[in-house]
């Protein structure tokens, strides 16, 4: 018997790309053929996918980035992109079509409502995107990462968490060591966007701190490339030991050794969090569609495993003594990540496999 076609689509951040490699690796292990369509900037997340994955670049576009002509042009790529996805998929039949959001998924899904193809769509924040608001109620099943979701009346969600990375399930409830009288890690996650003002704000907070806390600190900050040089020369002026990159590719290992992490509330972020356990200090990126940001944060907030500042609040002097209470409080900080660590939802890829399964079953 020939192996099912699941075909995966995800647009072009980290938020959308990450669950989508999840599904990917647990598939294929469960025995089924996986292709990935995305666009020019997911394309920069495939590394990270296995080696059995096809990859497929299709035409789409958004929006919100360009100049006028680029947003004239955008409708003419995406149907460019429906027409060829709904010519490959008369050719390839898959057996389930998987949304993760971005408009890089419209080819691939319109092509399935086209076609009545079996179809779902993964929402990992709070507030459903653009595109997977549109076909919330042109889909066979919404897969919620965060609950409680606001979804569009009549539109029925199931909570299956937002799967992670095997990188992260290795590390899943990882040991934590609380802060003390020794070398202790903080990492700070930007996001690919609204990512500056953690680089403005976060190195002075850090520079703050009482000398002999700050002789103890290790840092690891993911920023902008135009960024970088000027938050090493903060970290370096401060006398902090400070490892700075555009991109860390083993945020898990990070995550896992440190004593808290400093970061943006994408649902990814949130989700390694939990699966892993870590005490953290959230920022949700004000400019985010519906604040969806300041939804994916309120799990572990409400379980004081995290502490919230909303950006028009950010400062150097409340972040400082924010970072300065839980590196100084070592019980109340091992009780954050134990709080952390309830929120998780480490079954979330099999929820979602489940899921996939259970619709190409009954199609």
């Amino acid at each position: 018997m020939a192996q099912p076609l699941l075909l995966i689509a995800a647009g072009g951040t980290g938020g959308h790309m990450f669950p989508a490699q999840a599904l990917a690796e647990a598939m294929l292990a469960r025995g089924w053929r996986v292709r990935l369509s995305t666009d020019a900037r997911g394309a920069r997340y495939v590394g990270g996918f296995p080696a059995a994955v096809e990859v497929s670049e299709v035409s789409s576009a958004t929006f919100a980035r360009g100049g006028l002509l680029a947003k004239m042009l955008a409708p003419l790529r995406i149907l460019a992109g429906i027409l060829s996805a709904t010519l490959r998929m008369l050719r390839e039949k898959p057996a389930v079509v998987v949304g993760f959001g971005g408009y890089p998924t419209i080819p691939a899904l319109a092509a399935a409502y086209i076609l009545r193809r079996p179809r779902m769509i993964h929402e990992q924040n709070g507030v459903l995107g653009r595109v997977n608001q549109f076909f919330a109620a042109r889909v066979d099943r919404v897969a919620c990462g965060t609950w409680p979701t606001t979804l569009p009346g009549g539109v029925t969600g199931e909570h299956t968490g937002n799967p992670v990375r095997a990188a992260v399930m290795e590390r899943a409830g990882a040991g934590y060591i609380p802060p003390g009288d020794y070398p202790m890690s903080i990492v700070i996650i930007g996001g690919s966007q609204g990512a500056r003002i953690l680089s403005d704000v976060v190195p002075a907070a850090i520079a703050g701190l009482p000398e002999g806390l700050l002789t103890r600190l290790r840092v690891a900050h993911q920023a902008r490339a135009e960024d970088i040089d000027r938050v090493v020369a903060a970290y370096h002026d401060a006398g902090v030991r400070a490892e700075v990159a555009p991109f860390f590719d083993d945020i898990p290992r990070r995550f896992s050794e440190a004593q808290l992490v400093i970061s943006r509330a994408g649902a990814s972020s949130v989700a390694d969090l939990s699966v892993i356990g870590r005490p953290a200090i959230l920022i949700p990126y004000a400019a985010a569609t519906g604040d969806h940001q300041s939804a994916n944060a309120r799990g572990l907030v409400d379980a004081e495993a995290a502490v919230l500042i909303p950006e028009k609040a950010l400062d150097a002097g409340g972040l400082g003594a924010q970072i300065e209470a839980i590196l100084t409080q070592p019980k109340a900080a091992e009780r954050m990540a134990q709080a952390a660590l309830a929120q998780g939802r480490p079954d979330a890829t099999d929820r979602l496999c489940a899921l996939v399964e259970t619709l190409a079953r009954s199609s």
